[in-house]
């Protein structure tokens, strides 16, 4: 089991700037390739980013590239998820999520479908004000 914990939600205007993170704890973090989902009320969860096992490769929506960031610490067994030039329509729960990786570090995929994740957090609101 992998347990995931999500932080750093909250209320900001538009333009501004959040850092969301999500710690993990239960087994070796470097064995999982991570990412960020999101849910508006009424919506389908969506994906927003995700990152390779040993962080070397990245994938981001288009809806958010070039605003957000994915990042991650092995060490901190921490992944990060840095929002600038926040938007409304960026308004959602934001999710962050764990898939198993056999090949560990060097894996190399990001996966962007929410069927491939097997562990997911709580959830942490993020509301963009206009």
């Amino acid at each position: 089991q992998v347990q995931l914990v999500e932080s750093g939600g909250g209320l900001v205007q538009a333009g501004g700037s959040l850092r969301l993170s999500c710690a993990a704890s239960g087994r070796t973090f470097s064995n999982y390739a991570m990412a960020w989902f999101r849910q508006a009320p009424g919506k389908e969860r969506e994906f927003v980013a995700a990152i390779n096992t040993n962080g070397g490769r990245r994938s981001h929506d288009d809806s958010v590239k070039g605003r957000f960031t994915i990042s991650r610490d092995n060490a901190k067994n921490t992944v990060y998820l840095q929002m600038n030039n926040l938007k409304p329509e960026d308004t959602a729960v934001y999710y962050c999520a764990a898939d198993y990786k056999v090949s560990g570090l060097f894996d190399i995929t990001t996966p962007r479908t929410a069927d491939e994740y097997d562990y997911w957090g709580q959830g942490t609101q993020v509301t963009v004000s206009s």
